[in-house]
C-alpha cells in the first residue's frame, strides 16, 4: 500500500460520520482500545464478520484490487451492514497511519444499540448508505459468465434480489474476464463461476453461495418446534417476524430467494406512510431485517418450501432439499409472482432484453437504448420513471384506457408531468423483433385492431401476478385464481370449525399479504396484515391445540 499521507475520505451523505467523544464512550464501555500498526488488516474481502472499529488516532484505508479507494480518520468506525446481518465482509480495510483503535465485539455491540436507540440508528444508516455505496462501486465478489447463460442470469439476480456487493464480469465483453479466468484455474466453458477472495465456486446453486457470503439457512431436520413459522420474507412476513419475534414467541422466517419480495426491488415507495421524500424498498426491507433478527429472529435465505403437513397438533413444513421445520402456528406470506405475456418467444429473452424487475441489474439493460414499459399498477409505473433517467426514450404501454385506473394517483401525475415517458393507452404487445437480441416489438392497439412497430431494445414486463400457492396441501382453500381465503371465506374447517380473520381453513396456519384472496396490494396493508396475524396466533396458541381428525 502507498507509503504517504492521504487525505480523508469526505462523507458522503451520511455515510462517513464522526463520532462525538460520548457517543465513543458509550461504545468503550463494551470495547477494547488497542494500538495498531501500519499495513495491519483490519479485515478482509471473504472473512466472517468482524468486529466494529473505531479509529482513535491514525488512519485506515479501504482497498479494492489492491488499491486504496477510501481514507478513515479518528472519529470514525468501520464496517457496513454486515455488523448487522453477519454476512462476510466484501472489503479489506488496513491501517494506513497507526494509531489506536476501539474495538467492540459484534454481539455486545448490538446489544448496546438497542438500548440506545439515537446511536444505533445513526450507525445503522451509515451502514445501509455504506451498503449503497458498495453495491454500486462493484465491490464483493465476482460473478463472471456469459450474458446468454440462464445461470449467469441467476447468480445475478440472487445477488442483486439480496443487496449482495458483486462484480458482473461478462465474457463477451469485458476484456479482461479470460485473465481472470485463468488466474482462476476456470476455463470460459466452466462458467459461471462466482470468486470470493482467493475461493472459486463453479457454478454454485443459490444455496451454496449463500453459504459462502453468510446468509443465515435453515438447520435441516431439527427436532425443536418454532411457535410461529413465517414462509415469505416480503412486507408481511417480515412485518409478522418482528412483531413476533418482539412479543416473545419463537419465530422463523424463510424464503426461497430474498428477502423483500416485489417491494425490495421497489426503487422508491412515495406512499409509505411516515416517509414524505419516499423511502427505497431495499432500505425499508434492510431496516426491516435488521429489526427482526434483533428480537431474534432466525431467518433462512434461500429456503423453498414444498409442502405442509399436519402431524399431532404440529405443522410439518417440508423444505426442497429435504429438510423439514416443525412448528405450532404457520404465516403463508409468500406473495405472488410475476406474470408473464403470451408472446412467442418471449422465454427466450428473458434476462437478457427481457425483465420482470427494475432492480440495478435489469436497469442497466436500458441504459440509452429505447425501452418499454408494459402495465398499468404501481409497479409500472415506478419503473417507466426510474427508467426513464436513463432510457433513450421510455414508452408506457397500458392494455386499459385509463392510467388511473390501476394506479396511485401521485404515480400518474409524476408520469404526466414526464418529458421522458410515453403512454399509449389501449396497447397489447403482439410479437417481438428480435435478431439475437430485441429490436422492436409489435403493438396492437385494442380500440382499432391497428398494428405498428415500436422501437424496443428493453422490454419490462409488470402485469399483476400468480400467488405462490402451490405447495399447499388441498386442504386450505383457493379462490378461483389460486389466492389463499381466508375467514369467513375460507368455509368451516375441520368439526365445523370457523376460521378466524386471516385464519385459513387450516387452524392455526393464517395468511397475509399479496397472497391473502381480497388483499389490498400495498406495502402499508401488507405489514398490517402480517402484524394482525401474530395477535391471532398468539390467541390460537392459547386456545390449545386442536382435537385430532
Amino acid at each position: 500500500m502507498e507509503q504517504r499521507s492521504l487525505p480523508e475520505t469526505p462523507d458522503i451523505g451520511g455515510a462517513f460520520p464522526r463520532l462525538t467523544e460520548d457517543q465513543i464512550e458509550l461504545l468503550a464501555t463494551c470495547g477494547t482500545r488497542r494500538r495498531t500498526r501500519r499495513d495491519e488488516v483490519l479485515f478482509s474481502l471473504g472473512e466472517p464478520c468482524p468486529d466494529l472499529f473505531v479509529i482513535l488516532a491514525g488512519k485506515a484505508a479501504t482497498l479494492e484490487d489492491g488499491k486504496v479507494v477510501r481514507v478513515h480518520g479518528a472519529g470514525r468506525f468501520l464496517g457496513e451492514l454486515n455488523l448487522f446481518t453477519s454476512q462476510r465482509s466484501f472489503i479489506t480495510i488496513v491501517v494506513h497511519e497507526p494509531g489506536e483503535v476501539l474495538v467492540v465485539p459484534v454481539e455486545r455491540l448490538r446489544e448496546l444499540l438497542s438500548r440506545h436507540t439515537a446511536l444505533g440508528d445513526l450507525i445503522l444508516r451509515a451502514c445501509i448508505i455504506r451498503r449503497s455505496l458498495l453495491l454500486g462501486f462493484g465491490s464483493g465478489f465476482r460473478i463472471i459468465g456469459s450474458r446468454f447463460s440462464p445461470d449467469s442470469r441467476r447468480l445475478r439476480e440472487f445477488a442483486a434480489r439480496n443487496r449482495l456487493p458483486h462484480r458482473w464480469i461478462e465474457l463477451e465483453e469485458d476484456p479482461g474476464a479470460e485473465e481472470l479466468l485463468h488466474r482462476a484455474g476456470v476455463e470460459p466453458k466452466q462458467t459461471p463461476v462466482v470468486v470470493w477472495g482467493e475461493s472459486v465456486l463453479r457454478n454454485p446453486d443459490n444455496a451454496e453461495l449463500a453459504r459462502a457470503i453468510g446468509l443465515p439457512a435453515p438447520e435441516p431436520d431439527r427436532t425443536d418446534v418454532a411457535d410461529m413459522l413465517v414462509v415469505g420474507a416480503g412486507p408481511a412476513g417480515l412485518a409478522a417476524s418482528v412483531y413476533g419475534a418482539s412479543e416473545g414467541l419463537a419465530t422463523v422466517l424463510l424464503d426461497a430467494v430474498a428477502t423483500g419480495g416485489q417491494a425490495g426491488i421497489s426503487p422508491c415507495i412515495e406512499n409509505y406512510l411516515g416517509f414524505p421524500a419516499g423511502i427505497s424498498g431495499a432500505e425499508l426491507v434492510e431496516r426491516a431485517i435488521v429489526q427482526a433478527c434483533k428480537f431474534g429472529t432466525e431467518v433462512g435465505v434461500p429456503a423453498e418450501v414444498s409442502g405442509l403437513d399436519k402431524d399431532d397438533g404440529y405443522y410439518l413444513v417440508r423444505l426442497r432439499d429435504g429438510g423439514t421445520m416443525v412448528a405450532r402456528s404457520v404465516i403463508i406470506a409468500t406473495g405472488a409472482r410475476y406474470r408473464r405475456l403470451d408472446v412467442p418467444h418471449m422465454a427466450e429473452y428473458e434476462g437478457t432484453c427481457v425483465f420482470y424487475a427494475a432492480t440495478a441489474v435489469e436497469m442497466a439493460a436500458a441504459r440509452g437504448v429505447p425501452t418499454v414499459v408494459v402495465g398499468g399498477g404501481n409497479s409500472a409505473g415506478q419503473a417507466a420513471l426510474s427508467l426513464a433517467e436513463l432510457a433513450e426514450r421510455v414508452t408506457l404501454l397500458v392494455r386499459g384506457g385509463d392510467l388511473s385506473a390501476n394506479m396511485s394517483r401521485y404515480l400518474v401525475d409524476q408520469i404526466e408531468r414526464s418529458e421522458r415517458v410515453d403512454v399509449r393507452l389501449c396497447a397489447e404487445v403482439r410479437e417481438l423483433v428480435a435478431d439475437g437480441g430485441l429490436n422492436a416489438i409489435v403493438v396492437e392497439d385494442g380500440r382499432t385492431g391497428e398494428r405498428d412497430l415500436l422501437p424496443a431494445r428493453a422490454l419490462f414486463v409488470f402485469i399483476g401476478a400468480v400467488p405462490h400457492t402451490g405447495w399447499l396441501p388441498d386442504q386450505v382453500a383457493l379462490d378461483a385464481e389460486g389466492f389463499i381465503r381466508t375467514g369467513r371465506e375460507a368455509g368451516p374447517g375441520p368439526g365445523g370449525r370457523r376460521p378466524g380473520h386471516l385464519e385459513t381453513s387450516l387452524p392455526g396456519v393464517f395468511a397475509a399479504g399479496d397472497v391473502r384472496s381480497g388483499s389490498i396490494k400495498r406495502v402499508a396493508s401488507a405489514v398490517g396484515e402480517g402484524a394482525a396475524a401474530v395477535q391471532l396466533v398468539h390467541r390460537r396458541l392459547a386456545a390449545g391445540p386442536e382435537p385430532a381428525d
